[in-house]
């Protein structure tokens, strides 16, 4: 039986947030085993699949407000409480939604899992991916994510699979790409990619 700061309304925790959060999860995660039919390939023979993909690393839910949510899911996990930080501003990210610049930004907190991170993602500013999955859904999953070897190559081939652009930024060290994947594998997912030098 959840206690009673696990059921107070509008947390992450809340019964319908939760059981919501863990049903996109489940749907998502179950979807993997489709994931071949998107990447062309297992992550073993990742070189010659037209994707490049190097490895699953991310799962990732969104929230109202990231503090709180950490504080609950640390103490659900027995776990230190990982440090939020805040995305870079528009002039460093360089972020696209859906065709056009936005100002958004959100603040991050990841758990790590072993080889995999839990990822909380609180939206803050101008439109987004993160801030259109809270409005239509709530809080609870948002993606999967997947380093890949080249990002223009991955995307071009997700296009050419009927998989549309949501979203797309840059971060120290490398960029991103929001995917929507609901067709092939039920879910957004994520591809993270290192810049080249």
């Amino acid at each position: 039986m959840p206690s009673r700061h696990m059921e107070q309304k509008g947390s992450l925790l809340t019964r319908r947030g939760w059981v919501g959060g863990l049903a996109g999860l489940g749907a998502g995660l179950a979807a993997l085993g489709s994931a071949g039919e998107v990447f062309g390939a297992d992550a073993a023979g990742a070189s010659e699949a037209p994707i490049q993909l190097k490895e699953f690393s991310q799962v990732a839910l969104v929230v109202k407000n990231i503090e709180a949510s950490a504080n609950r899911l640390a103490e659900l996990f027995g776990v230190a409480v990982p440090k939020a930080n805040t995305t870079d501003p528009a002039e460093k990210a360089h972020t696209i939604y859906r065709g056009a610049p936005t100002e958004a930004r959100a603040k991050l907190a990841f758990f790590r899992l072993g080889q995999i991170s839990l990822e909380l993602i609180e939206p803050i500013g101008g439109p987004s991916t993160w801030q259109e999955s809270l409005d239509k859904n709530g809080e609870g999953f948002h993606h999967l994510a997947f380093r890949v070897a080249d990002m223009e190559r991955g995307l071009a081939y997700l296009k050419q699979k009927g998989c549309e652009v949501i979203q797309t930024g840059d971060f120290t060290g490398g960029c991103y790409a929001y995917v929507d994947a609901t067709r092939a594998m039920g879910c957004v997912i994520e591809l993270l990619a290192s810049k080249k030098s």
